[in-house]
């Protein structure tokens, strides 16, 4: 998929450059399936079967000299399931010199739940009532989605991602999932939400990578049974739900939402690194000690230590899942100094050894 930002961008131009296009996509072993074109927000989303992205540059290159300023590979499955198609809408119409024209952006609006580790509440609540309690879970989230026109992308073990259209049907989801979860008595899961709201390709590699990934640094800083609501999705939906009132929800300012933003990415840059410590993540923020250790209270609820320690025993968990690794290179890898350290903060934060969590992973 590649993004073109064009000033002023209609339509009409855009069904006139597919046409190019498909006119020359056998010469460079390409097929052109389909795009998105948004006039108000003036960029063009092209998705093309191609053997690599060179291929995509030198197609638009000869067809029409519209080079796109960004492609990145994605599952076709993805695709469909985030834009709700991946050929051309089967309602598009055709003008008197054949020319297919459609205005169909591709701005969405993504809801992903986050509720407790499975496995952590299995070895808490047994087997049995996890199973209950999950499938339950699943139940809601699924009759709610489809009762609000949602698109399920992903279901991992702890949670949903929903694509919506509309910011409102977003929300008004997520309330109706807190409404039934309550009515379940399902306290236990944890439940926490958070919706943000963008485009497929921006400066992740991954499709809605940075719009996906915010989503979820909301979800972290929500409480439980919240919905955390970026600032471009609270403005969406200002008349729909904020007239009405809900202790619900849970926004930050554009500005806290920026630092957060800076917190996760330092974070996500240098967690495996053993010797990145708070007086890195000072540096690396421009920030005093103090400075950081009021932002990051006050976004979070954690100290910039517990904070970093936290998201290391995630991002180990997530190391255990994935593959077979011993508790030695999982300390390493996911940034603690010693085996006995990792295992001490393992214990604190989640009730047991780690050994024990790699006994119920397999």
């Amino acid at each position: 998929m590649d993004v073109h930002i064009i000033p002023g961008v209609k339509a009409r131009d855009v069904a006139q450059a597919h046409t190019m296009d498909l006119a020359h996509q056998e010469e460079h072993q390409c097929k052109c399936m389909t795009y998105w074109i948004d006039e108000e927000r003036e960029s063009v989303f092209c998705l093309i079967d191609a053997p690599n992205k060179e291929a995509v540059e030198e197609l638009h290159s000869q067809a029409h000299g519209l080079i796109p300023s960004k492609i990145i590979e994605v599952k076709s499955t993805l695709v469909e399931s985030f834009l709700g198609r991946i050929y051309d809408p089967v309602n598009a119409e055709t003008t008197n010199e054949g020319l297919k024209v459609f205005s169909d952006p591709s701005f969405r609006i993504l809801l992903v739940t986050k509720t407790a580790d499975p496995l952590l509440l299995k070895y808490k609540s047994g087997a049995a009532k996890t199973e209950e309690l999950l499938h339950n879970h699943n139940k809601i989230i699924r009759q709610k989605l489809q009762h609000f026109g949602g698109s399920e992308a992903e279901h991992g073990g702890a949670g949903f991602i929903i694509s919506f259209t509309s910011a409102s049907a977003a929300v008004s989801c997520a309330l109706a999932i807190l409404d039934a979860v309550k009515a379940a008595g399902a306290n236990e899961l944890d439940l926490r939400i958070g919706i943000n709201a963008g485009e497929p390709v921006e400066k992740s590699n991954q499709l809605f990578g940075d719009t996906l990934q915010f989503a979820q640094n909301l979800c972290a800083i929500a409480g439980t049974m919240q919905v955390a609501l970026s600032s471009t999705v609270k403005q969406l939906v200002l008349k729909d739900h904020f007239q009405k009132g809900s202790n619900n929800f849970f926004t930050l300012s554009t500005q806290d939402e920026n630092l957060l933003q800076s917190l996760h990415n330092i974070l996500e840059k240098n967690w495996c690194d053993t010797g990145f410590d708070i007086s890195n993540y000072c540096q690396s923020m421009a920030m005093s000690n103090s400075q950081l250790y009021r932002k990051t209270i006050s976004l979070t609820g954690l100290s910039p230590n517990l904070f970093l320690k936290d998201y290391r025993l995630e991002k180990a968990k997530e190391l255990m899942n994935k593959k077979h690794y011993s508790i030695s290179q999982i300390t390493f890898e996911s940034g603690f100094s010693s085996p006995s350290y990792f295992t001490k903060c393992f214990k604190k934060k989640y009730g047991l050894l780690p050994m024990a969590y790699l006994e119920l992973l397999h």
